[in-house]
């Protein structure tokens, strides 16, 4: 891939709930594809629009990748697992949205603002993993802090919107609310999500924790710092769109509540939102729809038994942001301007 080379990208899952976002945020950055090819299996033929231009979804299972192609999969595990690899082979750069490569070893899991000088060392057609919307909000507001005083201990409470799970839980939550019999309704969730919480997301393991709970750990020790201790717990909220987490973590050193905001004001991809005295902090329906920034309010700085103590309440948009469709679109492009270096 070269800067004179015509740039191609396939979008797999490109009419789902990500894939739409994402087509959304290559025409708001200018993402500069000469040619792109929609990918899907159920909804092949069906139409697309990218920078006003009409295209025509196309199978997956006839799809042969050119070299030095970027492929972007959002089309859950099952899908990758059957062509990411594939496609690598055949000299793709493969850039997965589901939590099937995240946890490989020799597979790079980013977030271009932590840890994308990975990216730079690529010499080679590879698969890149998108990492879990929790995950990215919170290593986003974490990582800034963690590089002036070491997290040595993370406790997390998530509040989860059910666009996370995708177009079925949208229509739950939507049918729920709106009509009055829900007793044949519940399908995607184990219990009633309409004005409930549900303290599970994912399936349960045998340590007793949910798989969402987990892959905060996880990913938190891939990205960030195997040494912090996570301890989550994750809950699915009836919310349309927008994740929110609450935050409690040890410091190495005293920072005060001034120095915290000072951090995270100069970071690229945060917007603090913090006055109590005009009850200004995020929340999911201001600050979550289609928007970029990972919003962080509620900072609290505390000592407790001689140690120091950061609270903090982080939101944003699961789908169009840091979680999901603007990560992978930042990946693609910090891809095309290192390979247009070399």
């Amino acid at each position: 891939m070269s800067m004179n080379s015509e740039v191609s990208l396939a979008l797999v899952g490109a009419s789902g709930v990500v894939g739409t976002k994402i087509i959304q945020l290559l025409e708001k950055r200018k993402f500069p594809v000469d040619k792109f090819i929609p990918l899907g299996n159920s909804t092949i033929g069906s139409s697309i629009k990218l920078n006003n231009k009409q295209y025509q979804i196309a199978s997956l299972e006839d799809f042969s990748p050119e070299k030095d192609q970027l492929i972007i999969f959002s089309a859950g595990s099952s899908v990758a697992e059957k062509y990411a690899r594939k496609f690598v082979a055949q000299g793709s750069f493969v850039i997965d949205l589901s939590s099937n490569f995240r946890y490989v070893e020799d597979v790079p899991l980013v977030i271009p603002e932590i840890n994308g000088e990975i990216l730079q060392n690529l010499m080679k057609p590879s698969l890149i993993a998108n990492p879990n919307c929790s995950t990215a909000q919170l290593l986003m507001a974490l990582k800034p802090i963690h590089d002036y005083a070491k997290i040595s201990f993370l406790n997390i409470a998530t509040y989860q919107a059910v666009s996370g799970t995708g177009k079925a839980a949208l229509e739950e939550l939507h049918n729920q609310t709106y009509f009055t019999d829900t007793t044949n309704q519940i399908s995607v969730y184990p219990k009633q999500i309409a004005f409930n919480v549900i303290p599970q997301c994912d399936i349960f393991l045998d340590n007793h924790f949910t798989k969402e709970e987990m892959k905060l750990t996880w990913e938190t020790h891939k990205i960030l710092d195997p040494n912090i201790q996570v301890q989550a717990t994750c809950v699915r909220v009836p919310v349309f769109n927008g994740h929110s987490e609450a935050v409690f973590f040890k410091v190495s050193k005293d920072i005060s509540r001034e120095e915290i905001i000072e951090i995270l004001e100069s970071s690229p991809g945060i917007k603090v939102l913090d006055n109590p005295e005009r009850e200004e902090y995020p929340t999911p329906i201001e600050n979550a729809t289609d928007t970029e920034d990972v919003f962080v309010g509620r900072i609290r700085s505390q000592k407790l038994d001689g140690d120091s103590w950061i609270s903090m309440w982080i939101v944003a948009d699961n789908v169009y942001g840091k979680g999901a469709a603007l990560n992978a679109v930042q990946i693609c492009e910090e891809l095309l301007s290192v390979n247009s270096k070399k």
